[in-house]
């Protein structure tokens, strides 16, 4: 009897409390419409809804990765919308407060991991990207903040997240859902750019600063879809290409084999209408490795055998050129004679001269769009750098680009160790994919700087995390009746 009147005591204080947050609420809300009309209207409405966020955030640090992970994507369609600050920051804060949360959850945390091999690379990278802030050749030092973050400060910060939040096994499944799924969307909103055509901010998008050019070649729209640029998507599809074919070849079920095909034919043709060339070698580089990594020389020579032919028939012949796509894979294998390629060639011969007296470079923040912006007269930003290793080169000179495809050769080379000490079958196969994709990319960075934008760095910083600490997730394999429960949740099974 006292425990039931207990019991209403504490649901009428709830029921009170409650009523009397929500009566504030009413009032506060009739204050800012009354006040600000229509702009009082939508603070009185995304108030609440940033406040259960930020709770959410301090509560818990997983939630705080996967909407990083899902800000990544919707960064895209900042050009449908006007927000007051720039996406970019607000996913520096997420990223901030979610860090913030891993220390006040502390205690449910896994330090011990911060001893792991991985993280002293992504570290000592980031220590040097620190120390260059005080780089005496940097025109516009401020500028270095811009760069930093796309370049250590937000890999960084993700692999403590990732290293030290005790994350499940259905949170990797949610993860590898929620990048192929936003992944679709993309494709699918590419497919509608390609063949029903641009809404009216894509066309006042391509209309401002050199998206037109870049975008429509010779009559042709390159499709976007809400990425921040056709080089970009091009990547994301040819590294999602990659994982469903790797899925389609370690799936045992009929059902999920041809699943994942469909995926692939989507995700290839989405790279197709894209028009980037160069992306083409993140499956050329991501699927051999792939094999490599299965240790299936048999495989590797079969797909060889295969591909020679189709190779050879894009650089030696003219079928299907009068196909857009097909025309753009064929120069992505002839680069000396394509004009844009030939001039790259040339911006890094001027620019080895420059360099030349600069090891540790011009500075971070000196070249591209943050050089053009802050110091538009320094050599550093007058000459398109057309790579991510060559933007590096620039910025960090000889040396800071030496450490960082130190770290990466590093990062691949750790997870090659822990993949093949794996026992658990889905471990492998989700493994594989992000392992191969991640090779892919990084081969991709000579042509385009596709590490350095959202959601592809997003997915690496997290998946390159995730493969070198594998064996958290490890486990014997089981036996076929075994593992019809252990795999039976959907999630898991993607």
């Amino acid at each position: 009897m006292a425990q039931s009147a207990f019991s209403l005591t504490g649901s009428s204080g709830q029921f009170w409390l409650y009523s009397l947050l929500g009566g504030l609420y009413t009032i506060g809300a009739g204050y800012l419409v009354s006040t600000m009309g229509p702009a009082g209207a939508g603070i009185a409405i995304v108030l609440p809804i940033v406040i259960g966020i930020l709770i959410a955030l301090l509560m818990e640090p997983r939630f705080g990765l996967f909407l990083y992970v899902h800000l990544s994507f919707l960064i895209g369609f900042s050009r449908f919308i006007s927000l007051p600050i720039p996406l970019g920051l607000l996913v520096d804060g997420v990223l901030a407060i979610t860090l913030l949360s891993t220390f006040l959850n502390g205690q449910r945390m896994e330090w011990r991991r911060l001893k792991s091999p991985a993280f002293a690379l992504v570290a000592i990278w980031f220590a040097y990207t620190l120390i260059e802030l005080l780089n005496p050749e940097a025109p516009y030092r401020p500028a270095w903040f811009f760069h930093v973050r796309p370049f250590s400060m937000h890999w960084f910060i993700v692999a403590i997240l990732v290293l030290v939040i005790p994350i499940t096994r259905k949170d990797i499944g949610i993860l590898v859902v929620s990048w192929l799924g936003w992944s679709f969307l993309g494709a699918l909103w590419a497919f509608k750019q390609q063949y029903i055509g641009l809404a009216p901010a894509e066309v006042q998008w391509l209309s401002e600063g050199n998206n037109g050019v870049t975008h429509i070649l010779f009559g042709q729209l390159r499709s976007f879809s809400f990425y921040s640029d056709a080089a970009q998507f091009g990547a994301e599809m040819a590294g999602v290409t990659v994982v469903a074919v790797i899925r389609v070849f370690e799936e045992k079920k009929m059902l999920y084999k041809v699943a994942y095909m469909a995926l692939a034919l989507v995700f290839f043709w989405g790279y197709a209408v894209s028009g980037t060339r160069s992306a083409l070698f993140v499956m050329l580089a991501g699927f051999p490795f792939y094999l490599l990594l299965k240790r299936d020389f048999l495989k590797l020579v079969i797909g060889v055998v295969m591909a020679v032919p189709l190779v050879l028939i894009l650089m030696y012949t003219n079928a299907g050129s009068s196909n857009y796509q097909v025309q753009r894979m064929r120069s992505a294998l002839t680069p000396m004679n394509d004009p844009s390629f030939l001039l790259r060639l040339q911006n890094q011969q001027k620019l080895k001269g420059y360099l030349e007296h600069y090891p540790f470079g011009a500075g971070i923040g000196t070249s591209t769009d943050m050089g053009a912006r802050f110091s538009p007269w320094h050599w550093a930003a007058q000459t398109p750098p057309d790579s991510w290793y060559v933007e590096l080169w620039i910025e960090t000179g000889r040396v800071g680009v030496t450490l960082y495809i130190l770290m990466l050769l590093g990062l691949a080379g750790l997870g090659v160790y822990q993949v093949w000490r794996l026992k658990d079958p889905w471990m492998i196969k989700v493994m594989y994919a992000f392992l191969a994709e991640f090779v892919g990319i990084a081969l991709m960075g000579y042509s385009n700087p596709v590490l350095g934008q959202f959601p592809t760095d997003t997915i690496i910083f997290i998946s390159t995390m995730l493969i070198v600490t594998c064996y958290r997730w490890d486990s014997q394999p089981k036996t076929e009746s075994s593992d019809v429960t252990l795999y039976s949740h959907p999630v898991a099974e993607l």
